[in-house]
């Protein structure tokens, strides 16, 4: 069984900054692809970007050029550096780990997920 753990959330005005991570009780993050969601209140879960084994990162649209995924093999963790927030990104994040089904881009395609971190991002 693998434990997601994410931190790093809280409240930032628009234009700052925030990185939030993702520990795993495992060697996970070193051999799957992880991911990373959030949800904002009355509204669908929404895929933010994912890492690969190999440190290729993809990522929504909305979010190009903003956000940043890394990882650290050695503390078995991922990072989600997120720079001149919006409003709009405000909402609870969550990681995911392995990867079972591509496009690696919806929730049920993962196998482990955390329990969320909140994200609030004022005017």
């Amino acid at each position: 069984q693998v434990q997601l753990v994410e931190s790093g959330g809280g409240s930032v005005q628009s234009g700052g900054s925030l990185r939030l991570s993702c520990a795993a009780s495992i060697d996970t993050v070193n051999y799957n692809r992880m991911g990373w969601f959030r949800q904002a209140p009355g509204t669908d879960r929404e895929w933010v970007g994912s890492i690969t084994s190999r440190g290729t990162t993809i990522y929504v649209d909305s979010v190009e050029g903003r956000f940043i995924i890394s990882r650290d093999n050695a503390k078995n963790t991922v990072y989600l550096q997120m720079n001149s927030l919006k409003p709009e990104d405000t909402g609870m994040y969550y990681c995911a780990a392995v990867c079972r089904v591509t496009p690696c881009s919806r929730w049920a395609d993962f196998t482990y997920w955390g329990q969320g971190t909140q994200v609030t991002v004022s005017e």
